[in-house]
Formats: C-alpha cells, sequence, structure tokens
C-alpha cells in the first residue's frame, strides 16, 4: 500500500534529481553575466583613460605622425583599443569564474593538472605581450623606418598602426602557448616526451618559419630572437611533460 508520506517522498526525490542540472544552467548563467560586466567595466574604464592608453602603443617608435584618414577613424581606435584592454585584463576573471564552475565535477588528479596549467598559460600568455612589446614591435617598426629614411616622410595612419600591433600581440601571445599544448598532448597520450624530443630538427625548422612570419622585419636578428624563445618554450614544455610523467 503507497502512502502520502511514500508519494511526497518519491515526488521530492525526483525534484532532486533533476534540480542539479537546473542549478548548474543558472550558475553557468550568472558566471557569464558577472563576466560580462566586469569586462564591460573595464572597457569604459579603459576608455576613460584612452588617452593614456594610445600614448602607450605609440612609445615603440620615434619621430612618426599619426593621422586619421576619415572623422570618425580615431574614435573608433579608441572604441577598440578599450574592447581590447577589457579584454585583455578581464580574462584572469574570466578563467577564475571557469574554474570555479568546473572545480566541483573535476577529481583531484584533474584539478592538480587543470587548474596549474590555466594559470600557466594566463603567465605565458602575459610574458608574450610584453616580449612582443619590447622586443618584436620596435624592431618590425623600426626596420620599416630605417627602410624609408631620406625617401618617405613617415605619416602612419593610426588605425592601421594599431590593427599591426595587435596581431603582433595576438600571435606572439599566442605562440607562447606552445608549452601548454604540448604537455595537454602529452597528458591525452597522443604524443609523448621522447617522440617531441626526437623531432628536435623539424621544431628549428618550424620555428625558423614562425619567428619570419611573425615579424615583419627581414632584421635576421629579430627573428632570431624569436625563433630562439619558441625553442626555448618548446623544449621547456618537454623537460615539464618528461616531469610530469616520470
Amino acid at each position: 500500500m503507497v502512502t502520502n508520506s511514500d508519494f511526497n517522498f518519491t515526488t521530492n526525490e525526483t525534484v532532486i534529481l533533476e534540480l542539479p542540472f537546473s542549478e548548474h544552467i543558472e550558475e553557468l548563467r550568472q558566471r557569464l553575466f558577472h563576466i560580462f560586466w566586469i569586462i564591460l567595466f573595464l572597457t569604459c574604464a579603459a576608455f576613460i583613460e584612452v588617452k593614456l592608453l594610445v600614448k602607450i602603443l605609440e612609445l615603440p617608435v620615434d619621430n612618426v605622425k599619426f593621422f586619421q584618414l576619415s572623422p570618425g577613424e580615431y574614435f573608433v581606435s579608441t572604441v577598440k583599443i578599450s574592447f581590447y584592454t577589457g579584454l585583455l585584463f578581464g580574462s584572469p576573471f574570466a578563467i577564475g569564474q571557469i574554474i570555479l564552475f568546473l572545480l566541483p565535477g573535476l577529481t583531484k588528479k584533474e584539478t592538480k593538472v587543470i587548474l596549474p596549467l590555466l594559470v600557466s598559460s594566463v603567465c605565458l600568455f602575459g610574458l608574450g605581450l610584453l616580449f612582443s612589446y619590447y622586443a618584436l614591435i620596435p624592431a618590425a617598426l623600426n626596420f620599416f623606418l630605417n627602410y624609408s629614411d631620406e625617401v618617405i616622410e613617415p605619416l602612419w595612419s593610426f588605425d592601421q598602426y594599431f590593427e599591426f600591433v595587435l596581431v603582433l600581440f595576438y600571435s606572439t601571445g599566442l605562440a607562447f602557448q606552445i608549452p601548454i599544448i604540448q604537455i595537454l598532448l602529452g597528458l591525452l597520450n597522443f604524443v609523448s616526451a621522447q617522440q617531441m624530443l626526437g623531432a628536435w630538427r623539424y621544431v628549428i625548422l618550424v620555428s625558423t618559419i614562425i619567428g619570419a612570419i611573425l615579424t615583419p622585419s627581414t632584421d635576421p636578428l629579430t627573428q632570431l630572437l624569436l625563433s630562439c624563445a619558441i625553442l626555448l618554450l618548446y623544449f621547456s614544455g618537454v623537460g615539464i611533460l618528461f616531469l610530469i610523467k616520470n
């Protein structure tokens, strides 16, 4: 005989089984909402001080006058600068929110691997931006200036200059993710550390090609600098994978 108490227990149990999925969706929605507002706030804050950001972007190059091709070009450029700045400084918060969302569903072993990888990825991307700002961008811009010296007066569109700098920023930041990709491939057993180490000849060739592509300058010193950085990152990834696997 089924009593009311049994029926209530069954009904409540069904609700408990259904609630976790809806709660996860609600939690994800709230975290995405928080990420959106943080990025929007940082974007607005960057827009207020956008002139300072413009001066920082102009520091790597000297003796160049910037102009705008249309009345609203500079305004659009400052909006893009503000947005990318907000996105950049908001990314650690966004990654933190993603970690907090995934953390309850991860095992202890997965947590020990994924959390350091995410933190390392952010740090490496930041190092890539610094490397690009202090090494690659000045070298590339000085090459273009020296190439046209005494022939053409350097008058550059600020929007096109910003696009050029942005490409170098993000391409170098992504190139600095090489150790993270290596470790993930090794942990998933796609490639072993021994196989990565055995392919060092091809890695040297590929790093040289990447160095030539990412540096518009034909200066061999600049290309060699980026190629050496990629090689250092690659062999660091191999070494870390050896330590994790053994």
